[in-house]
């Protein structure tokens, strides 16, 4: 499965739907755990707080990819919390 941030029901990645990221309260990132089963980690918005939900008891491993699509989702989702 392609590595991508995801907006909520709609599959897009941050990087082909910018505009949108002014809308979104929750991202999903494609990670793997340390025995490289498919896991998300959930950047989440609540009010003035972005929360950071990894996979229950894994410890998340993100290839390079995957930490600049949470750079970015932590990006967009601390805009949301400040508005």
């Amino acid at each position: 499965m392609d590595e991508q941030v995801r907006e909520s029901g709609i599959g897009q990645t941050a990087e082909s739907a910018p505009a949108a990221a002014d809308r979104r309260r929750w991202w999903q990132v494609d990670c793997r755990d340390l025995s490289n089963a498919h896991r998300n980690l959930a950047v989440l918005v609540d009010r003035d707080e972005v929360e950071l939900v990894g996979p229950p008891g894994h410890a998340a491993v993100l290839s390079a990819l995957g930490v600049r699509q949470l750079s970015t989702a932590l990006r967009d989702a601390a805009t949301q919390a400040r508005k």
